[in-house]
């Protein structure tokens, strides 16, 4: 589990196909002081396992899922992206709880710089909406964030100056695709209410409420 804080931009030193997915090499500094093999960390909000590492570069495998369902298929050696290990418990958690399994990916529509900050809006598959609501929080590209507005499938949110720095949000295009993963706790609930409502359903069906069955009551 992670909580959307960024701890640093690493770089992409190697992409290499393996089956239908990649082993991907990622240099970083910050994090690398207790990474081991086994460890989970965020790429661009995408939950990995590190499978090798040194003091300077961990490997990952994405396989097919990881591919069709993230930006995984564009990065490019060269290319910076968002890290942070997995939480710690007994720490604090700032941002929101983010497993890493991205649902979705979005679009930039627009980019727009405010005097301290930068509303950035993505238009979201029309499906995953319903999981996301005004004031509630959204992983973008492994960035924990507020919906600052949703008006159908677009949704804008508010970067301060210091996440802007210190994550690859900075250089995104209009037109580029990020990475998004819904808040956790909407799906469950959604699940829940689903559940109960068949439950109902079926208890209702298989009950003794029949026509002939109210006739002999006198009804």
């Amino acid at each position: 589990m992670f909580t959307g804080l960024v701890e640093e931009m690493g770089i992409i030193r190697a992409v290499r196909p393996q089956g239908g997915g990649y082993r991907i090499t990622v240099g970083a500094s910050t994090i690398m002081n207790d990474v081991k093999v086994d460890d989970s960390i965020s790429i661009n909000g995408v939950c990995q396992t590190v499978v090798a590492c040194t003091p300077t570069q961990f490997d990952v495998e994405a396989v097919e899922e990881t591919m069709k369902k993230t930006t995984f298929a564009q990065l490019r050696v060269g290319q910076y992206v968002n890290l942070e290990r997995a939480m710690q418990l007994g720490a604090r958690m700032g941002g929101h709880i983010v497993q890493g399994h991205v649902d979705c990916r979005a679009e930039v529509v627009t980019i727009q710089e405010l005097g301290t900050s930068w509303m950035l809006t993505v238009r979201v598959p029309e499906h995953y909406t319903r999981y996301i609501v005004p004031v509630g929080s959204i992983c973008i590209h492994g960035v924990s964030l507020t919906v600052a507005d949703i008006q159908d499938t677009l949704v804008t949110v508010a970067v301060i100056p210091h996440t802007w720095r210190v994550t690859v949000l900075h250089s995104l295009t209009v037109g580029a695709h990020v990475n998004i993963e819904c808040d956790i706790l909407g799906k469950y609930i959604e699940k829940l209410l689903a559940s109960r409502m068949a439950s109902s359903s079926e208890e209702l069906s298989s009950s003794k409420m029949t026509p002939e069955w109210l006739v002999g009551l006198g009804y």
